[in-house]
């Protein structure tokens, strides 16, 4: 069964030390897709701006520094208001952003609910699509047969 939690937020979008601007964002995380966060950036344009990275970098995020490359994530204060970071590089541009703990760690929390650590691979449902792979179809039968079985009895028969 399939099940879905999101929740809308709004971010802010870091433009300097003094300056950030609201990005309104969407969380969503999907069952179908267990190791995965997903959120959507409503920046104005005809459509949101996507980004996906691990479940496990949010959660670890809400409680210290991690993250390389594409996605960093870290809490910090900022006005005395707890607020994550996260930074994302792509080939197109960086930006950082920050939004309320809060928000953060109670959306995470619902994900933990629905599918708790060590157990998203029991979601995708691998171990069943291995076994239908491997399962032996009637035509298997034929591969598994010897196909010179009858030359072995011939060259027993004393000709060479």
């Amino acid at each position: 069964m399939l099940s879905i939690v999101e929740r809308e937020l709004e971010l802010k979008l870091v433009l300097s030390p003094e300056r950030s601007i609201p990005v309104p964002a969407r969380l969503t995380y999907r069952t179908n897709d267990p190791y995965a966060v997903h959120i959507a950036f409503h920046i104005g344009s005809e459509s949101p701006v996507h980004w996906t990275f691990a479940r496990e970098l949010l959660v670890e995020g809400v409680f210290r520094p991690c993250g390389h490359g594409d996605v960093r994530i870290w809490p910090t204060k900022v006005a005395g208001r707890s607020v994550i970071c996260v930074a994302l590089t792509s080939p197109d541009g960086n930006a950082l952003l920050e939004v309320n703990s809060a928000a953060v760690a109670a959306w995470v929390e619902r994900t933990l609910r629905v599918v708790p650590p060590g157990s998203e691979s029991d979601r995708l449902g691998i171990d069943d699509a291995l076994a239908e792979l491997l399962a032996p179809l009637p035509a298997d039968d034929l591969w598994l047969s010897d196909p010179w079985a009858s030359d072995d009895a011939s060259s027993q028969d004393g000709e060479a």
